[in-house]
């Protein structure tokens, strides 16, 4: 019996030598050891990772170039991932947007718009809180404002900072030995000079409403006088019918003859191309033209300055969050879609967006390769005034800046009054706002 089960051993141990001898393994066990698992056998049993799409909604068409190049950065380490940048016009991304998420659909990662209009989407239950991603720290509680609940919660990755000032050609400015403006009444020289040589002084068009407001937030500050104004409105001490709002609307109706001829039809396309086209001398506009018109004219010889006031050091420039990115609550890939919104708050993705944007970071301490990009964070951390109906009028229905653009729409064709301009815009906030105690 004993012999048998030596037999018996021998026969197994000769059997696993030949089982061994075809496997892959090429390196022998230790003696008296079961053999190891080949590290190619455990490497071939682990599953690839799947592909994974994403679409990301945005209003910004102009940028579509821009984050392609992003997401091309992204994917060198995060292969499995494929993000589609799927822009919709300006003036149709909130409708369209509203109806895919009614419905169940909409982007992966949403293109918020600023306060109230994003904060609306939050509250309605259509995004996926942030609190818990990585990074959110980095960005002070003002900035996170701009995408923050009711509840508290925040729901955008607020990614760049948007600053109005007047863009200017230089080529056009030297020709006609015009300097660069300090005070309010050498910008009315200046544009007096280029109506004189037969250049439109400004690019500017009123048939796009968004383009007027913008523009009243840039130069309104030099006539109702910036952080004071907004401090007092907010707090309930006055209010958008006093002389000093009336005035900044008069100064906007006042300049309509430094405008190119038929304003009132032309939209933001025309304005940029009377701009890039040399045609037109300034231009009060967004930080995030600069890559669009460099783009369209690389020798285009162009600087910035703020808006000056009747005091030489009072300049400004106005400024805000010009959105943030969430995430789709109903997202079949949330767990990707968080992922690529954590990555926005890295300084690997301020500096990509600082140089391909041509816009201010909201993540501290990133520089941009370009020098107007860099001035304009200068001045945005120094003079800067808020984009008050943005940050602080974008609520009701409609928005009380949208009341404000369509009033100056009819101001514009000779309808309204600024009187009754402002007449409009409180009762639109009469509506809803509630000022804030004074501190």
């Amino acid at each position: 019996m004993k012999r048998m089960v030596q037999l018996s051993l021998v026969s197994a141990v000769a059997m696993s030598m030949v089982i061994a001898g075809c496997s892959k393994t090429e390196q022998p066990s230790p003696q008296g050891t079961a053999p190891a698992p080949a590290p190619k056998d455990t490497k071939v049993a682990e599953q690839p990772q799947q592909k994974v799409k994403l679409t990301m909604g945005s209003w910004r068409t102009e940028d579509k170039e821009a984050y392609e190049k992003i997401i091309k950065e992204y994917q060198k380490k995060n292969p499995n991932v494929e993000i589609d940048f799927k822009p919709t016009k300006n003036t149709e991304y909130n409708t369209v947007l509203n109806t895919a998420l009614q419905t169940g659909g909409g982007p992966d990662i949403i293109h918020l718009r600023p306060y109230a209009a994003g904060i609306a989407l939050a509250d309605a239950g259509y995004l996926e809180p942030l609190d818990s991603i990585k990074g959110m720290d980095v960005l002070s509680k003002e900035t996170l404002s701009a995408a923050t609940g009711k509840d508290g919660k925040v729901y955008g990755v607020p990614t760049v900072f948007s600053s109005t000032q007047i863009f200017y050609n230089k080529k056009l400015f030297k020709k006609f030995n015009i300097q660069e403006p300090k005070t309010w009444d050498e910008l009315i020289k200046a544009a007096d000079t280029l109506k004189q040589n037969k250049i439109a002084p400004f690019a500017f068009g009123s048939k796009e409403g968004w383009i007027i407001s913008m523009t009243h937030g840039a130069l309104g500050p030099a006539s109702y006088g910036g952080n004071d104004f907004v401090k007092k409105v907010t707090t309930g001490q006055t209010n958008f019918k006093s002389k000093e709002f009336i005035d900044s609307l008069k100064m906007m109706q006042g300049l309509t003859k430094y405008f190119p001829d038929n304003y009132v039809g032309l939209s933001m396309d025309d304005m940029r191309n009377l701009f890039v086209t040399e045609q037109a001398g300034m231009m009060v506009m967004g930080d995030w033209e600069i890559a669009v018109m460099k783009k369209m004219n690389p020798d285009l010889d162009m600087d910035l300055f703020p808006i000056p006031t009747a005091a030489a050091d009072k300049a400004s420039v106005t400024t805000w969050v010009d959105g943030s990115f969430s995430v789709n609550s109903k997202s079949a890939n949330k767990k990707e879609a968080l992922k690529f919104v954590e990555f926005m708050t890295t300084k690997e993705f301020g500096t990509l967006v600082a140089n391909e944007l041509k816009k201010p970071s909201t993540i501290p301490g990133i520089e941009s390769n370009d020098p107007m990009v860099t001035k304009i964070a200068k001045f945005a951390n120094s003079i800067s005034t808020p984009y008050m109906f943005v940050v602080h009028f974008s609520a009701g229905n409609p928005t009380t800046k949208v009341t404000l653009e369509t009033s100056m729409q009819g101001m514009y064709l000779g309808k309204q009054t600024p009187e009754q301009v402002a007449d409009e815009v409180q009762k639109s906030a009469d509506t809803w706002f509630k000022p804030a105690a004074a501190k």
